[in-house]
């Protein structure tokens, strides 16, 4: 279903795309068969656009490295969007950090679009918008699409299912590898990133992450597999951007070859995680709503502890 809003947005117009993403942020009406009609091309295959997903604890510096990828792709004349997932307050669900006051230099150039998203609370690091926004991001003929993610922890690796490439930003105070190893973000990583390079324990950092990947190669390496690189920089003083840049590059032609098998899996999941979270939220929502209607009963016992909350949650299963 054709939707004139969604229209303007794939046609390049830029009030019209900001008023879209909030149509998505608040899961408007409509807003589901808008996403739907659309026709993304990375459903030919990676790289049109390419979708980089930037991730890592709090305090990697991680807006400040995506803000000098932004200055590499515009010097390559790419359009290039951005996707910045903040933390939200648990209680107004509204962002709690600004990721865009680190790349205030691009807000004026027209071929530049940046826009923070509210976590609100979804698990996997992603806003639960994100993917869809990708997509709108995707049919209005963006090269380059940066989704950098309010951070990683256990649960917090969704956006391996939405980006071509992934970077772990790391720095000599995240921490030891057995940690990094507990945050399951040897599975998630296309390309490690030791950021602050400049810093004490930076290169025992690499050492040990290079040693890391080299423990979980097969122990026949094929072209089918992607040997993982250990690189460094630093963003503040930008050095090592380039070398960063030119392995991601080098990941989306994996992508594009050999490892397009890879790529194909890892977008079947994204596909079918999407569809999960769109129905998880409209069951959330639609038992929000008869908690405060024809089941407020239901809500008052909760609340007094007159009611079992899982064995409510067990009856109101019985009944859809």
């Amino acid at each position: 279903m054709s939707d004139p809003l969604f229209d303007a947005a794939v046609d390049g117009d830029r009030r019209s795309l900001a008023r879209a993403i909030s149509r998505i942020d608040d899961r408007a009406t409509g807003t589901l068969e808008a996403i739907g009609s659309l026709s993304p091309r990375r459903i030919g295959g990676p790289g049109k656009p390419f979708v980089l997903g930037i991730t890592g604890p709090p305090g990697a510096g991680k807006s400040t490295f995506t803000d000098k990828l932004i200055t590499r792709a515009r010097t390559r004349g790419e359009k290039v969007a951005v996707v910045a997932v903040d933390p939200s307050s648990p209680f107004s669900g509204g962002a709690i950090l600004g990721d865009r006051l680190r790349m205030e230099g691009h807000a004026t150039d027209p071929n530049v679009f940046i826009r923070s998203l509210a976590s609100r609370g979804h698990l996997g690091g992603l806003s639960r918008a994100s993917g869809q926004v990708v997509d709108l991001l995707d049919a209005a003929s963006f090269d380059l699409i940066i989704v950098e993610t309010v951070g990683v922890g256990q649960s917090e690796l969704a956006v391996m299912e939405v980006a071509d490439t992934v970077l772990v930003v790391l720095t000599p105070e995240s921490g030891d590898v057995v940690q990094t190893m507990k945050a399951g973000l040897l599975e998630v990583a296309d390309l490690f990133v030791v950021n602050k390079s400049d810093r004490p324990g930076a290169n025992a950092l690499q050492r040990n992450l290079e040693l890391m990947v080299h423990l979980d190669m097969p122990l026949q390496s094929t072209d089918s597999h992607w040997a993982i690189p250990v690189a460094t920089c630093s963003a503040t003083e930008n050095d090592g951007i380039d070398e960063v840049v030119d392995s991601a590059l080098a990941h989306l032609e994996w992508c594009c070859g050999p490892g397009r098998p890879a790529w194909d899996r890892r977008r079947a999941v994204g596909r079918v995680r999407t569809f999960l979270d769109v129905v998880s939220e409209d069951a959330r929502s639609y038992a929000l709503d008869a908690l405060r209607d024809e089941h407020a009963a239901l809500r008052l016992g909760l609340e007094a502890g007159d009611i079992n909350p899982y064995q409510a949650a067990a009856d109101w299963g019985t009944k859809g």
